[in-house]
């Protein structure tokens, strides 16, 4: 039986369609990154579904701590607009 729960600070609401929202290339460009350094992860479409579905204790917890850190990172930098 597997157990889901967020875990504070990485799940976010996705950005609406308001200004200041990224570009589909920036999105592309920053999930492209982020697959390069994840070659094994299927990632998905959204990111934020990466979190939001994310099973704890499916990985070492090392490796959670680092997947779900860069997931994080992306999704910031996807929103800061960098």
């Amino acid at each position: 039986m597997a157990v889901r729960f967020r875990v504070r600070g990485f799940g976010r609401r996705r950005p609406g369609p308001a200004a200041g929202v990224p570009s589909p290339e920036h999105e592309g460009r920053v999930c492209s990154e982020l697959a390069v350094d994840l070659p094994d992860e299927d990632l998905g479409e959204y990111l934020y579904d990466c979190i939001d579905l994310y099973e704890m204790g499916s990985k070492p917890r090392c490796e959670e701590v680092e997947y779900l850190g860069m997931v994080q990172e992306a999704i910031d930098r996807i929103e800061r607009g960098e």
